[in-house]
């Protein structure tokens, strides 16, 4: 019986040893695939970065077609400092993780606001900006608070933070507004054309968005904007769950160009203000 148990407890130490093995086997093969994921895209020297390019003053098309924006110039600057090019490239806004998890894209950089269910899909930089969702209506229709909207038709742009929002808080706004569901768009200047023509009372909408745009259109005196029910968030870069390599030049990027002032340069340019978060 001695022997027997002597020999169970080598078998099973044996055992031990070889899942040892090859959890060292699995860590070291995925920190080996982190590491290959920002080699691949030093070796091209081109990272692929996915955004919706109507979402000012974020990334959007300027009068000549062309991609311009907050997170264009922020992007550009910090690949630059890494000696790597940036290739913009639209995307569904409610694919864009879908478009991360098959390699089409290798970033996505364009307002996106941090959230739990996002982190289990992607990794994610440090924050950089702070955001909230407002509600923008027309004054005419004297929506001055929440509330006012019982009843009434909401439109947000689907999959956006706030259509999750909704989602997962619906006793905050979804149960109050029409059919308990928002009316959701491709993008947020389709809601805006609803807004106007009546068919809905109120967008559900990032306040840095709103607030551009409003303040460029000529009847900008015709809408209002108040605070939704969700909070404050936070924008940040969502490379692919677990490429850390990637997210470290992201953030280095970002201390780097906060460091020198660079990064408020370019939030004055675009917000007129300084609106960038401190980088540690």
């Amino acid at each position: 019986m001695k022997k027997l148990g002597k020999m169970i407890s080598l078998g099973l130490l044996t055992i031990g040893v070889l899942f040892l093995i090859a959890g060292c086997g699995s860590s070291k093969k995925a920190a080996t695939k982190d590491a290959k994921t920002w080699q691949d895209i030093k070796e091209k020297g081109t990272i692929v970065v996915g955004l919706d390019d109507t979402f000012v003053p974020m990334g959007f098309r300027d009068e000549n077609d062309k991609l311009v924006g907050f997170d264009i110039d922020l992007a550009t600057a910090v690949f630059k400092e890494a000696g790597i090019k940036v290739k913009f490239q639209p995307i569904d806004w409610s694919m864009k993780e879908t478009e991360l998890k098959n390699g089409s894209i290798d970033a996505i950089w364009n307002g996106y606001t941090v959230t739990n269910d996002r982190k289990k899909q992607v990794t994610f930089s440090n924050p950089y900006l702070t955001n909230e969702q407002a509600i923008v209506s027309l004054k005419k229709d004297n929506i001055k608070k929440v509330s006012d909207l019982k009843d009434q038709a909401l439109g947000a742009q689907e999959g956006s933070s706030g259509a999750e929002s909704l989602e997962n808080e619906p006793e905050k706004l979804n149960d109050l507004i029409k059919d308990q569901d928002a009316v959701l768009y491709g993008s947020f200047a389709e809601s805006f054309i609803d807004l106007n023509a009546g068919r809905i009372k109120g967008i559900l909408i990032d306040r840095v968005y709103a607030e551009y745009y409003i303040s460029h259109e000529k009847n900008s005196s015709d809408y209002s904007i108040i605070e939704g029910p969700f909070g404050k968030e936070k924008f940040a870069v969502g490379v692919r769950k677990g490429d850390t390599a990637t997210a470290k030049v992201i953030n280095k990027g970002l201390k780097k160009l906060y460091d020198s002032g660079e990064a408020q340069k370019i939030s004055e340019k675009w917000f007129g203000s300084d609106k960038i978060l401190p980088q540690k």
